[in-house]
């Protein structure tokens, strides 16, 4: 990764950041982002499986991927994330970073320090751990075996894993099913990101990246 290409890619996404004020018809929920964010989320056909667009209504302005002054050590090239905050940094040049809102699961509570990328997956496998299956049976139970990628994977489109002196932390971050969960504090799961934000991550960090979880 060059990372003056990164300043350049998160200031060409800074200048379309601003709210709007217009109003909506009748029954349809306001849109408090701008039309250059909201495009950010649309669907997306291109991929092994479509992806769905995100609501301009139900965009949180505070949890959409913009480019925010940073004033944190770590080098660029470095991902942070704020679990009790719900925002995942990846650190650029010169005070920046790009941020984006997150969603949080009890994994993503739990798991604290530094670690690195040791692997990133398209579309990746998932299965519920034991302590889901006892928690929600019903719900988890029949998905004991595994569930391959698809629309209806909770790990979403893409995933990278987490490891720490070579081996796996189960700490992911990952697309979501439940675009309505970013910013909240969930039952299960890590770090969650809408979909169109793992996917612009996933291509920017590199296997090997640092990782700093506050």
């Amino acid at each position: 990764m060059k990372f003056p290409t990164l300043l350049i890619l998160a200031a060409a996404l800074a200048l379309g950041g601003c709210v709007t004020n217009s109003q909506s018809p009748l029954g349809v929920s306001p849109s408090l982002v701008s039309p250059a964010v909201a495009a950010r989320y649309a669907a997306i056909d291109t991929e092994k499986f479509p992806i769905d667009g995100v609501d301009p209504g139900d965009l949180n302005p505070a949890y959409v991927r913009q480019v925010v002054d940073y004033t944190g050590s770590e080098p660029p090239g470095t991902v942070v994330v704020e679990p009790r905050n719900r925002f995942l940094y990846l650190v650029t040049e010169r005070g920046k970073a790009l941020r984006y809102g997150v969603g949080v699961g009890k994994a993503g509570l739990a798991f604290t320090g530094t670690a690195e990328v040791g692997r990133k997956a398209e579309w990746p496998n998932w299965a519920p751990t034991a302590k889901m299956i006892a928690r929600e049976p019903a719900r988890y139970g029949k998905l004991a075996g595994g569930m391959s990628g698809g629309v209806d994977n909770p790990l979403g489109p893409r995933a990278l894993y987490l490891y720490r002196n070579g081996k796996d932390t189960m700490f992911r971050i990952h697309g979501t099913t439940e675009p309505g969960t970013i910013g909240e504090a969930v039952s299960s799961g890590c770090i969650r990101m809408l979909n169109q934000d793992v996917l612009d991550l996933y291509e920017r960090v590199p296997t090997g990246a640092r990782v700093v979880v506050k």
